[in-house]
């Protein structure tokens, strides 16, 4: 939480759809200054108070009643309480602390201690100003490196977490489907605005589209037990860590979902605030630890439901007087919409030929999806992106029949990213021609553009990047300067036929990476 001292509190007057308090927030905001010595800063959601005292943040539910919760009742806010600090403990331990009752008569409350309990109150670390990643990135301050590990922190958490039992209701496609009604229901009611009909068409017609997807990914264990709120302002970077906090504790069915529908909010929200970059950046490195290329069927249509949920939560705000600056959520959602984009490109290069460099910086810039042969290579045999594959021994990890497979399962993955409306980047060796041709067929199969990234260096540069890389083992390839050798005597040039679409890049110059996704057709 944000640690800035403020002037003094002012009265707060009950909202629209609350009950009346029994406890004066501007008396226990009082009463904690006096017991601290301190400044404490007052925070207001449509749905809680946090008060602030440098060194804690305490979170006090709102007696509200609004259609997705009921906070009226004593005994609903403090099992709130106790719901949010154990779930959130999942990700983020060392901010949550332990529900405290609050006690005392109404206008003269205090945290513990004597008399009877009038409210509840989960305490929690407080943590710098500039922890959010929100803060980070409106700053300037949001690097690629925080990105990465948040995206592995999650991914871990989405492989690990709790799988839906099937004897409830939780991911059904009446579920989903009533949920994006709900919400669209809900703007509607507060809005006129004229997107809105475009928007209810689209979500009604994809969803029925997938109506199939849906009840398939439940059956397949990928609705879990997530987060459900996985905006930039409930992220945080700390002690050189990346995880989330605040997670959705009031309606079960709202983080019993696909694991796809909670990491649309994150990749929804930084292109609401024009970082379509990083929110490719991060679903590249999700997918990467997850293997959830298939899930993308259903990941624009989650983005859309989770970019009307902010529109929703902007309306609610602005009903209570508290202001809703920000992006223009329902533009978000018309522009995620009309987004898909079909194309395939294919790296063609020697290890060290910087390939994998150049993909990562393009997926970026053209907010497309990568395949690694690397990192698919070693899923094959139920290992991580960094793991080794010594104990398999080369003679297995890499025979023909396992490359064999590596290509065959790019390709069925490029597939199914292409159907979803992606660009695909593939990243991967193409040193033969029949690998090269399998992917040009695909392209010409789905009806898209097919273009090859040919990255070269000379001879002598290669073998230093392959030795640096090897020495230290901190990417997926394990490639060394032998392999290197083998690659440059038996690999099959590119034939005249084969340059129709070839990007040709010189990877020992300064690649403009701006240049080269023009250069991709197919490029908006």
């Amino acid at each position: 939480m944000p640690n800035s001292p403020t002037a003094a509190p002012a009265p707060v007057s009950p909202a629209p759809g609350t009950a009346p308090s029994v406890l004066s927030i501007d008396a226990l905001q009082r009463q904690l200054q006096d017991a601290t010595g301190r400044a404490v800063r007052r925070v207001e959601t449509h749905i809680s108070w946090v008060l602030l005292d440098g060194e804690a943040a305490w979170k006090i539910k709102k007696p509200v009643r609004l259609g997705f919760l009921d906070f009226a009742d004593l005994g609903a806010r403090r099992q709130a309480c106790e719901d949010e600090l154990r779930l959130n403990r999942r990700l983020a331990p060392a901010l949550y602390r332990e529900v405290v009752p609050v006690r005392g008569r109404p206008d003269a409350p205090h945290f513990g201690g004597d008399g009877p309990t009038i409210d509840y109150a989960l305490q929690m670390t407080q943590f710098p100003d500039d922890a959010l990643l929100s803060e980070r990135l409106a700053a300037g301050t949001l690097d690629a490196a925080t990105v990465d590990r948040l995206a592995v922190r999650l991914a871990t958490f989405h492989r690990q977490t709790g799988r839906v039992d099937p004897d409830t209701s939780f991911g059904t496609p009446d579920c989903v489907l009533g949920a994006t009604s709900d919400v669209l229901g809900g703007l509607a009611a507060r809005s006129n605005d004229p997107r809105l009909a475009g928007l209810v068409a689209w979500c009604r017609a994809e969803g029925e589209r997938l109506l199939p997807r849906f009840a398939a990914r439940r059956e397949q264990g990928w609705v879990r037990e997530g987060h459900g709120d996985l905006h930039l302002d409930n992220l945080i970077a700390l002690d050189g860590d990346a995880t989330a906090f605040d997670c959705i504790e009031f309606d079960p069915a709202l983080r019993w979902i696909d694991i796809q529908s909670d990491i649309a909010f994150l990749t929804m929200d930084l292109q609401a605030r024009g970082r379509r970059d990083l929110a490719f950046r991060f679903l590249d490195r999700w997918l990467e630890v997850t293997g959830d290329y298939a899930g993308l069927a259903l990941h624009r249509y989650y983005a859309v439901y989770r970019a009307l949920v902010r529109a929703m939560v902007g309306a609610i705000r602005r009903a209570e007087g508290l202001g809703a600056a920000g992006p223009d959520y329902l533009a978000v959602a018309t522009t995620l919409a009309g987004g898909r984009d079909g194309r395939l490109a294919i790296t063609h290069g020697v290890s060290g030929s910087g390939k994998s460099v150049v993909a990562q910086r393009l997926l970026e810039a053209a907010a497309a999806v990568r395949l690694r042969s690397d990192v698919e290579r070693k899923r094959l045999f139920g290992l991580g992106a960094l793991d080794a594959t010594a104990a398999l021994g080369a003679a297995v990890a890499y025979s023909p029949d396992a490359t064999r497979r590596t290509y065959a399962r790019l390709r069925d993955l490029a597939a199914a990213v292409l159907e979803a409306g992606y660009p695909v980047i593939v990243d991967a060796a193409f040193l033969k021609a029949a690998e090269r041709d399998a992917f040009r067929r695909l392209a010409a199969a789905s009806a898209v553009p097919f273009s090859i990234l040919d990255c070269h260096a000379d001879a002598a540069v290669l073998r230093q990047r392959v030795a640096s890389r090897h020495a230290r083992a901190d990417d997926a390839s394990e490639a060394d300067v032998a392999v290197l050798e083998r690659q440059l005597a038996d690999a099959e040039p590119l034939a005249p036929g084969e340059r129709d679409g070839v990007i040709d890049i010189d990877t020992t110059r300064p690649v403009d990476i701006a240049a080269v996704a023009a250069r991709w057709p197919g490029a908006q």
